[in-house]
């Protein structure tokens, strides 16, 4: 298992470059815009379980339990945004406090937001190759979300065996995920701008594809700062 090297000067400016076209091919003034504009477009995600941004602040308080931790996910950086999750949970109660006595929020914000939706997406859009993000069992860029109701023996430990990390496995412990819309904005609008489509019904698609449960939020920064405000302990995710 490589640990991922910190992202270099070149990808940053790549980042910066893709927030100027989002931007332009989204519309400045889109990005600030109330976010309640989605609330209609959202309504069939509520009934799941996924909030739209306005409603985030009311989300966060469903954060509970006496051990709470927030992990910041702002790049796809191998399993690491889902084992950490997991390790906390099994040491907690290794040492005598229950997953419901623990409260995990997981943010998955800037090019770790492709965790937050479904295969369909990531082979219609090339994810893996827009993400950065790797299939883990191919190595290559993945066509599907290895994290969403993975199969069994997917995932495995040295020294520790076959852990249950997928995104699914974990909200059944409890874990909360939430999704940066500002990144979402900009990305739909990168995507849309390089494959010739319209960002309005490219950002409507990815909504639909939204996983069940995860929460969309502001942004990514706003969710981090909530979770602590929170209680919860800042932990990096990689």
């Amino acid at each position: 298992m490589n640990v991922n090297q910190p992202p270099s000067t070149t990808h940053r400016r790549g980042f910066l470059g893709a927030i100027t076209k989002g931007a332009a091919a989204f519309g400045l003034s889109s990005l600030v815009s109330p976010f309640t504009q989605l609330h209609a477009a959202d309504a069939s995600n509520r009934e799941m379980g996924t909030y739209a941004p306005a409603d985030a602040d009311q989300w966060f308080n469903q954060v509970k339990g006496k051990h709470r931790i927030v992990y910041d996910a702002t790049q796809p950086h191998e399993i690491y945004p889902f084992a950490w999750p997991k390790v906390f949970l099994l040491t907690n109660q290794a040492t005598g406090s229950p997953a419901s006595d623990c409260g995990v929020v997981v943010v998955l914000r800037h090019t770790a937001i492709a965790y937050a939706f479904e295969d369909r997406l990531w082979a219609k859009y090339k994810f893996g190759e827009v993400f950065n993000a790797h299939d883990p069992k191919t190595k290559a860029a993945s066509l599907r979300n290895p994290f969403w109701k993975p199969k069994p023996g997917d995932f495995k430990l040295p020294g520790i065996g076959e852990v249950q990390i997928g995104i699914n496995e974990l909200q059944a412990d409890g874990v909360m995920f939430c999704v940066c819309e500002m990144a979402l904005a900009v990305f739909t609008g990168t995507v849309a701008d390089m494959m010739k489509m319209n960002v309005e019904e490219v950002k409507k698609d990815w909504m639909a594809g939204l996983l069940p449960g995860i929460q969309l939020v502001p942004s990514g920064v706003w969710a981090v700062g909530r979770a602590q405000e929170h209680g919860c302990a800042y932990c990096f995710a990689g």
